[in-house]
C-alpha cells in the first residue's frame, strides 16, 4: 500500500483491537467505513477498500484516531458511547439511514430485535428488510449491528468473518445478556426436580 499524502483524499488504516486488527477508512473528519478483522490483514484491507472507495493507507487525523481508540476500548469491555463519531449517511437510502440511526442508539450490553427496530421505523413487518440493511452496514461497531438479534433474543446471521461466533464474542465482551440464565435444575421436569428447602 502507498501512503496517501493528500490530507483531503480518502484513506484507510488497520488498528489493533481485542478481536483482531480492524480497519477504518475516512475522509477528513468523516468516517467512511469500518471493517471487522478478516483472516488476514490483506483481506481486511481489500474488503475495506471495496466498501469505502479508499485506495491507499494513510495516517489518521484526530477524528479517526479518536474513533479507533474508542472502538478499541469498547472491544476491551469499556462502556464507550460511539455516538460522537461522524459517519456520512448522505449516500444511503432513507430506510437504511433510519435503521442505522436507530441501531446507533443501542448501548453496549443491550440488544434490540429486528422487529423492534422495524416497529420504531413505522412497520413491524419490515424486520427482514432491517436485517438486510444491517447486513450491508458500512460501519460495524459504530453502527452496532452485532447488538441486533432475532425474536426471543435468538442469534441470527452475522456477515462478519466468523459469523455468529464473532457476534457472540462481541456481545460477551459488552456484557450483554441474551435471556435469563436457567436456574440449577430449572430445565428438569417438575416431577423430578429436587425439593426446595
Amino acid at each position: 500500500m502507498i501512503v496517501n499524502p493528500a490530507a483531503d483524499g480518502p484513506c484507510l488504516a488497520l488498528f489493533p483491537t481485542a478481536i483482531g486488527r480492524c480497519g477504518m477508512a475516512w475522509k477528513g473528519s468523516t468516517i467512511l467505513a469500518t471493517h471487522l478483522p478478516e483472516a488476514s490483514d490483506d483481506q481486511t484491507i481489500e474488503r475495506l477498500m471495496r466498501r469505502s472507495g479508499a485506495m491507499s493507507e494513510g495516517h489518521p487525523g484526530v477524528e479517526a484516531r479518536d474513533a479507533m481508540a474508542a472502538i478499541s476500548a469498547l472491544l476491551e469491555g469499556a462502556r464507550v458511547d460511539l455516538g460522537f463519531i461522524a459517519c456520512d449517511f448522505s449516500r444511503l437510502d432513507p430506510f437504511s439511514a433510519g435503521v442505522y440511526r436507530v441501531a446507533r442508539a443501542i448501548q453496549p450490553g443491550e440488544t434490540r430485535t429486528y422487529g423492534a427496530i422495524a416497529a420504531e421505523l413505522g412497520d413491524k413487518r419490515l424486520a427482514q428488510a432491517v436485517g438486510h440493511a444491517l447486513g450491508r452496514n458500512p460501519w460495524p461497531i459504530i453502527v452496532p449491528c452485532h447488538r441486533v438479534v432475532g425474536t426471543n433474543n435468538r442469534l441470527t446471521g452475522f456477515s462478519a468473518n466468523g459469523g455468529l461466533t464473532t457476534k457472540l464474542r462481541m456481545l460477551a465482551i459488552e456484557g450483554a445478556r441474551l435471556g435469563e440464565a436457567p436456574a440449577l435444575f430449572g430445565d428438569l421436569p417438575l416431577a423430578i426436580r429436587p425439593r426446595q428447602g
